[in-house]
């Protein structure tokens, strides 16, 4: 789902439209929240970018790959977590498994500058360890051997800072006064709450255990399979869950409150649902809409990658985010995004939007993932996507091209979707609409469905449970295609404008035809001619010229098919 403040702040400008899934309308710089410029909706057309920010050196520590890093593989997490909601406080320990893959005495981890490191331990040998703001260098007495596996303790405590847009951390209470306390960090990082190897490419890939102790009467949610609780005879009970794969650090999540649970099932996955007792009803009708939303991935993409540890919905206080098996929700149990025609065009009050965008992060954003944020529109620009392939299932190929058309009005095109990578820095909210966009104009560049399916499923299974960049997708789209479409992603990737094609009626009964574009090399086929016959063409950024008896007026460009600009001089 989504990360994303834009990097030319405004204190004085607060956004009141609250994005479910990432870009944010805020962004944080150690506990002060600064509030971001809003992202207005432009048309398609390109604009100047926007004035390139170097990046600070926090934010270079968490996003480069660096050398204490890069010398070890992360294996496990046991996040043993304590919360009291009256204090707003935490207490907890990790203890992270990792392999070394090089010899050395340091690896570099996070935790929030706000919170106290209470101690970090190698067996019953105290470790050294160096801040340097929210990153933690942690030393070793002896060398560590490459090939060995090692377990660190780091024990931590604190009152988690409330920021990003989200807020991260947040204690509230629900409307009868109980405690609701859940956490959203994709934006700011999981290093908020817990500490942790806050890098895309390094997940644990034995998965994780979750401990969470709260007051009695109240439940903690987490990713995973359930696996019991514990009355701890102090007040306190502890629910313990089981995640079974790989999870990405900002996916792991707690949502604690007064819950009240129902299930169901879809071919076998266990489907439980956690919701405030006023809600029950309300939630009842509403997420009858999973196991339909189930079917039409399965079709596209096959069956639901976190089959062990099932598929959780959880009520939270805000509109919603893909924590991995533990999917929050806040869209008010209502259909569209908070009752809103969500592209404007008439589809999207059909279906409840965060059910079906955010759980269709599970497939892309949770199984595939991008291992640096700079590659996050592997998230978000496929999920969007996906929305429209949901539409497609349910009410067909027209629909579905109207509903995806209905983005353009919100990309703005003014700075790249890939940003530098090593740096941490936020893509801009285009990799969502953009991104879909983009992916649309592939399907109809293979311009062949019975191709189409099958290349976008093998996408996806080649790539699951796996952290990929961009090049990778290129080449698998190269190979499955057998056509050069690298100088295509780098155009609507790592440019800021569209493809414009132009048009000259110089002559009559004929066209000329180019491709204007920043990719010197950039060649796509496009539908020209009328609307009932359509003609392929193939322009490349050199004139060519073409027969044809329409006139300007009469000479269409297929571009809901393709998202491109169109000259005709």
């Amino acid at each position: 789902m989504f990360t994303h403040g834009l990097r030319n702040w405004n204190r004085n400008r607060q956004f009141s439209l609250v994005f479910w899934f990432g870009w944010a309308s805020s962004v944080s710089v150690f506990g002060q929240t600064t509030q971001a410029s809003p992202a207005a909706i432009a048309t398609p057309a390109a604009a100047t970018p926007s004035a390139v920010v170097e990046p600070a050196h926090d934010e270079l520590l968490r996003g480069t790959y660096g050398p204490y890093r890069a010398n070890n593989d992360l294996l496990f997490y046991h996040l043993d977590l304590r919360v009291d909601p009256e204090k707003k406080f935490i207490r907890g320990t990790n203890t992270i498994r990792f392999k070394m893959l090089q010899d050395g005495t340091r690896v570099q981890l996070e935790l929030y500058p706000t919170l106290q490191i209470d101690g970090i331990s190698l067996g019953k040998t105290t470790l050294k360890y160096e801040r340097d703001g929210g990153t933690v260098y942690v030393d070793f007495p002896k060398r560590l051997r490459a090939g060995r596996t090692y377990s660190i303790d780091f024990h931590y405590s604190g009152h988690p800072v409330e920021t990003g847009r989200f807020g991260c951390f947040t204690f509230k209470k629900d409307t009868a006064g109980h405690p609701w306390i859940n956490t959203a960090c994709e934006e700011t990082g999981a290093y908020v709450w817990w500490p942790n190897k806050e890098q895309w490419r390094d997940e644990p890939q034995q998965g994780m255990e979750i401990s969470v102790a709260v007051p009695n009467g109240l439940m903690d949610i987490s990713n995973g399979k359930f696996a019991g609780k514990k009355d701890l005879g102090d007040g306190y009970t502890r629910w313990d869950w089981r995640v079974h794969y790989p999870i990405n650090n900002y996916d792991v999540a707690l949502n604690i409150g007064n819950y009240v649970h129902f299930d169901d099932k879809f071919q076998g996955l266990a489907l439980d649902y956690y919701v405030l007792p006023e809600d029950l009803d309300k939630a009842k009708v509403q997420f009858a809409q999973v196991p339909g939303m189930m079917k039409a991935y399965y079709h596209y993409l096959g069956e639901y990658p976190f089959k062990k540890d099932g598929y959780k919905l959880v009520e939270a206080p805000y509109a919603g985010m893909e924590h991995q098996s533990a999917v929050a929700y806040g869209n008010h149990f209502k259909n569209g995004y908070f009752e809103r025609d969500w592209t404007g065009v008439g589809i999207s009050p059909r279906f409840d939007f965060i059910i079906i965008h955010e759980s269709g992060h599970e497939w892309f954003g949770n199984s595939v993932t991008a291992a640096d944020k700079s590659d996050m529109w592997i998230h978000e620009g496929w999920t969007t996507y996906l929305e429209g392939l949901y539409v497609e299932y349910n009410w067909g190929y027209d629909d579905a091209i109207r509903y995806l058309n209905g983005l353009k009005k919100k990309v703005k095109n003014d700075r790249p979707i890939i940003t530098a990578r090593g740096t941490n820095a936020e893509p801009p909210q285009d990799q969502y609409f953009k991104g879909a966009l983009f992916i649309n104009t592939l399907r109809s560049i293979v311009n062949d469905d019975t191709r189409w399916w099958p290349i976008l499923r093998g996408f996806y299974l080649k790539f699951k449970y796996q952290n990929i960049t961009t090049e990778d997708v290129v080449q698998y789209f190269n190979q499955q295609t057998g056509m050069d479409l690298t100088p295509v992603f780098d155009q609507y990737l790592r440019h800021t404008a569209i493809p414009t094609l132009e048009l000259k009626f110089d002559e009559p009964g004929a066209v000329a035809y180019r491709w204007v574009a920043d990719e010197k090399a950039f060649a796509m086929p496009v539908r020209v001619g009328l609307k009932e016959h359509w003609e392929t063409i193939h322009p490349t950024t050199e004139w060519q010229t073409m027969k044809s008896p329409l006139t300007r007026e009469q000479f269409e460009v297929a571009t809901e098919l393709y998202y491109i600009n169109v000259n005709r001089m």
